[in-house]
């Protein structure tokens, strides 16, 4: 597509793990009328958005790149923000798809055109376009979650969010409060920790917290990895079929959390000495209903004098500090918030809409859903890379990210091949699939592990959020795109092969 062209075959939305795996796969397969559209300048998705103090990743960077472009390069096992980042740009460039990239085109508006059977894009740089299918990289913890705490906007000091953190700022001698004790206020609070003239830190549920076993990857280590490949698939598979066995304890014999559980109470035992912190920070729900965090410097962190650990409810802000439920004010000059994204809610209202004006937000009016996580009923040729229910608490996403491409791309084969217009899943497979997933999701830890996570949606109480099993099952259950799902649309006999603009047949079938 060239700079002003209005029309499209395949538009990628993001440009993080989800939409680059997209593209580097189109264009391996043949097709090339395709873009990514990016709102930033920039690549990187997540890790290009998120860069707070110690930002990393929690799964060893083996399993954490892509299977097809494996890099002998990372300096550590779980690797930090910058490397990943700087991971993706190398892939970009590696597989050509800089000419494919274009940034500042944020995604309003996706409308379903049923005569054209088409998407009508709009994006925040005044263009239009249209195109036959759209595929949704956004992912689902890439907008932030800010509570509705009273008094917010009275605050007169710093106030940001740890996805937009301010590196501007010198927190050095200010009395910083930091509202939540999630994946990312764990890593940050010991960065910032010894800088700060005193920090408090609100924590509503403790975490269970694991040793994080993080050691440098020595040159040698490196060396064999670029010039003995095997070496790196070697511990690639055996850091794998680790990971995967912990399923068993989330899906099938929560009782096998016990271990876990003792191992993570022993870690806090051993780095908090004070009792009266010690309890504080122990959680009572079952470990692994939330996610599992990894750390060696948290509890370090909130043992140092100018730390403490708050757990009254915040009740409102006002100008210069916290107010927490006991009428105790918590003076402050920087509010910082660690509370995570709106992973039951990604997308904003009147974003992407289907068949009949319907609002996605409305169709998940009662939780999101899809059909294998990547297509929903009434959105034709729409397909969601992380879509509900693909979400992982023990191994690496980019294993479901490859297999949900795989899949997608098989659709498009199909749809070539078959000269079809469109595709719709079926709603009574994508019901049908769903309840049955549900029903596996009653039995798992994060259903029954006693406590409120962000896996489960506020409105319902349905996890929308987790796959229920292995990520070689889900690899399965995606291995093909089976046509007898969908409401098929063909196209004319007398258009060209690949339509542009051209109104489809209105048969609707399925093919076999």
């Amino acid at each position: 597509m060239n700079a002003q062209s209005d029309s499209i075959d395949v538009a990628i939305i993001g440009s993080g793990f989800a939409g680059l795996c997209m593209a580097i796969k189109l264009k391996e397969a043949g097709f090339t009328d395709f873009f990514i559209a990016e709102q930033a300048q920039t690549l990187g998705g997540t890790w290009r958005d998120n860069h707070y103090p110690g930002c990393a990743c929690d799964v060893q960077s083996h399993v954490y790149s892509f299977s097809f472009a494996p890099n002998p390069d990372w300096t550590r096992q779980f690797a930090p923000q910058a490397e990943i980042r700087a991971y993706l740009e190398h892939c970009a460039a590696r597989f050509g798809l800089t000419p494919y990239l274009r940034f500042g085109m944020g995604l309003t508006r996706a409308v379903f055109d049923e005569p054209q059977q088409r998407w009508q894009l709009s994006f925040s740089d005044g263009r239009q376009v249209s195109a036959r299918v759209l595929v949704s990289g956004m992912g689902g913890l890439s907008r932030p979650a800010l509570p509705a705490i009273p008094g917010l906007d009275s605050f007169k000091g710093k106030r940001f969010h740890s996805q937009q953190w301010d590196h501007g700022y010198s927190l050095k001698g200010k009395r910083v409060a930091v509202i939540g004790t999630g994946a990312s206020a764990i890593q940050f609070v010991p960065q910032i920790a010894p800088q700060v003239a005193h920090l408090d830190l609100f924590q509503r549920t403790p975490p269970w917290i694991m040793p994080k076993p993080d050691r440098a990857i020595s040159p040698l280590e490196r060396w064999l990895f670029k010039h003995l490949p095997v070496t790196q698939r070697l511990m690639r598979g055996a850091l794998y079929w680790t990971l995967e066995g912990r399923v068993l304890g989330f899906t099938l014999h929560p009782r096998l959390m016990n271990l876990a559980q003792k191992m993570a109470r022993r870690h806090l035992h051993k780095q908090v000495s004070r009792p009266a912190l010690r309890k504080i920070l122990t959680p009572d729900y079952t470990i692994g209903c939330k996610r599992i965090l990894i750390s060696n410097d948290y509890y370090p962190a909130l043992s140092r004098s100018n730390v403490e650990v708050v757990t009254q409810p915040v009740a409102r802000i006002d100008a210069d500090g916290v107010i927490t439920a006991d009428g105790i004010k918590h003076p402050a000059d920087c509010l910082i918030f660690g509370t995570g994204f709106q992973a039951t809610d990604p997308l904003p209202r009147d974003c992407i809409i289907g068949r009949g004006g319907v609002d996605l937000m409305d169709t998940w009016h009662d939780g999101a859903h899809a059909y294998k996580g990547t297509t929903v009923p009434g959105y034709p040729n729409l397909f969601l890379i992380i879509g509900p229910n693909t979400g992982l608490g023990h191994n690496s996403m980019i294993l479901m990210i490859e297999a949900q491409v795989a899949y997608i791309l098989d659709a498009l084969k199909l749809m070539q091949r078959h000269r079809i217009a469109s595709v719709d899943v079926k709603p009574a497979v994508e019901s049908l699939y769903n309840q049955q997933l549900q029903d596996k999701l009653k039995r798992t830890i994060w259903n029954t592990g006693g406590c409120q996570s962000w896996y489960l949606d506020p409105r319902t109480g349905k996890n929308t959020t987790l796959w229920p099993g292995s990520t070689w099952r889900f690899k399965q259950v995606t291995r093909q795109f089976a046509l007898k799902d969908y409401l098929v649309k063909l196209v004319p006999i007398n258009a060209p092969a690949r339509p542009a603009a051209t109104p489809p047949s209105t048969a609707e079938g399925s093919l076999s």
